[in-house]
């Protein structure tokens, strides 16, 4: 790390480095690979233009490596004589700033009288460039003669073909071949001006191209340097730090993050492309995020795309497979969204209390389902199994209904309810010697046996929520944990928040009047306080003591 001094911040789970003057820019290949938040990147699909994270790919693989973000800080330090103005991120520079001598000199061209350069006039300087046609031969023919011998020139080839086999005697030509018009020496000399011709057209129009590229090269160095000088920063930001991720101040968001998702009365903010599924399945269950997978299409700009986005904030009853929502890109553009996959993973130690009820609720109900579902099939089979030994007489009769058979079944019913009787006695006469407050300890512990297993993996896994794993699964090299915190993660989900105002809906179930709820809901208190006692008093476990009364005198 040489003799520099670098300045830190510790965000995110992780100490970063702090990119803040034109020097921590300068020493940039002083700092130690260790200390950077990312080690590689992919170029294409993340919010800054790609072609200036071409320019910096120096070795055109398709990904950004530390190397290549130093080479190209040292090339800006070097061509640049105040550096500072890279933090300014502006797509034009000060002509007095540029220290390199021709890139200056086709910046005074491009800028004339003025003392800025910017890239609409160096793009416009580039449109500009013209050249002077290269000669093109002259036409050995005219072009409908050109025309027709091209298409023809196949068919009569394969004539000429067929005629120097017919003299050998190995083909006899049909005698309805029409024979062409034009003699074979003929055709030959013609084929050749004609390719001499085009070859020469190619050769100019080669010769254009070439030209052309050469006066628009010109500008090259210029309008890469405007570009990078725009977008340097912002790769930094999101390169050796994740400011841009973490900075909830600003409003620009980090280079990953492809737009909002717009969903159950929520915004998600962190939405991120996927380029991989296959990576993401292996990766992104590591995060311990929860997680939406979605794809999206935009009919009027022909367009789809698959999205991952982070639901770190509300319930998830309302989320699954198969349920419609919209994505906004940054450009402000929709597209229709459809949930295709969930990572299920805690939002909140709330949500996370409820899950063990959730799951058995969904339990029961599938039960309730698949056994609803299977004694209809089976009452179908007997309708038609009935219909059936009614239109043939001679199909078997149906066993009658044997009492004895069924004696044995009968006796474990019975003998379970028993069971299921001495056991709640048990239960009953334990809870009957606690006193009221132990009770509700009693409550108390019951539910955190339940959730409490729960709400700690809950915990625990909040705490370690991280995004390098979704972000690794996209082809990114994170070298430092990503981490998301609670108090973050309520930054990257905003919910619905609805004025404080009391409104009446007219469609609502008419209630009956309070003081007729009160009363009811006393004698439904009374009348289970009543049973209770009786029950109590019926097994014995009565928990006070008879009062005594008065005594007859003895006699």
């Amino acid at each position: 790390m040489a003799n520099y001094k670098w300045t830190f911040s510790n965000v995110g789970g992780a100490t970063r480095v702090r990119i803040q003057s034109a020097e921590d820019i300068r020493h940039l290949g002083e700092l130690d690979k260790k200390m950077w938040t990312v080690l590689s990147c992919p170029v294409n699909g993340l919010e800054i233009s790609a072609e200036s994270l071409s320019l910096i790919d120096l070795d055109a693989d398709g990904k950004l490596r530390i190397k290549e973000v130093v080479a190209t800080a040292q090339w800006l330090c070097n061509t640049l004589v105040n550096p500072e103005t890279l933090f300014d991120q502006m797509d034009q520079i000060a002509i007095a700033n540029i220290a390199d001598a021709d890139i200056k000199a086709i910046a005074q061209q491009v800028a004339g009288k003025e003392a800025i350069v910017t890239l609409a006039q160096v793009n416009a300087a580039i449109d500009a460039v013209t050249v002077t046609p290269a000669e093109v031969p002259a036409a050995p023919y005219e072009a409908n003669v050109i025309a027709t011998y091209k298409e023809k020139q196949a068919e009569i080839a394969a004539y000429f073909e067929a005629l120097k086999m017919q003299k050998l005697g190995l083909l006899t030509i049909p005698a309805e071949t029409v024979a062409p018009t034009v003699k074979e020496k003929d055709f030959i000399e013609m084929g050749t001006k004609i390719a001499e011709y085009e070859a020469g057209v190619a050769a100019a129009a080669a010769a254009d191209a070439e030209a052309l590229a050469a006066g628009k090269a010109v500008f090259a160095d210029l309008r890469k340097l405007l570009l990078i000088h725009r977008d340097f920063y912002r790769l930094l930001r999101n390169f050796v730090t994740f400011e841009d991720f973490y900075d909830t101040k600003q409003s620009v968001v980090a280079s990953f993050q492809a737009g909002t998702l717009v969903i159950d009365q929520r915004i998600c903010r962190l939405c991120i492309r996927v380029n991989d599924m296959v990576k993401h399945d292996m990766q992104a269950p590591l995060s311990g995020i929860y997680l939406l997978y979605c794809d999206c299409e935009s009919k009027k700009l022909g367009k789809k795309m698959q999205i991952v986005a982070a639901m770190t904030q509300g319930e998830i009853k309302n989320l699954s497979v198969g349920k419609n929502a919209v994505f906004y890109d940054n450009a402000g553009n929709d597209y229709d969204a459809t949930i295709t996959k969930i990572i299920d993973n805690p939002i909140s130690i709330r949500q996370a209390f409820w899950t063990p009820y959730r799951k058995f609720g969904n339990w029961i109900q599938e039960k309730i389902n698949k056994s609803a579902a299977e004694k209809d099939a089976k009452a179908f089979d007997d309708m038609k199994t009935q219909a059936d030994s009614a239109a043939d007489p001679n199909a078997p009769k149906k066993q009658a209904f044997d009492i004895a058979k069924f004696a044995g079944i009968f006796a474990a019913i019975g003998m379970a309810v028993g069971m299921i009787g001495t056991a709640l006695v048990a239960l009953f006469s334990g809870l009957a010697e606690l006193k009221w407050w132990q009770l509700i300890i009693v409550f108390v512990c019951i539910l955190l046996v339940i959730s409490g297993p729960s709400m700690i993996m809950a915990w625990l896994k909040l705490r370690r929520r991280n995004l390098a794993p979704v972000l690794n699964a996209n082809g990114w090299a994170v070298n430092a944990d990503t981490i998301i915190s609670v108090p973050f993660g309520v930054t990257l989900t905003e919910q619905v928040q609805f004025p404080l105002i009391k409104l009446t809906d007219p469609f609502a179930k008419k209630g009956m009047p309070a003081w007729k709820k009160a009363l009811i809901w006393c004698a439904v208190i009374i009348v289970l306080l009543a049973a209770a006692a009786c029950c109590l008093y019926y097994f014995g476990l009565w928990p006070f003591e008879q009062v005594a009364g008065p005594q007859p005198a003895a006699l």
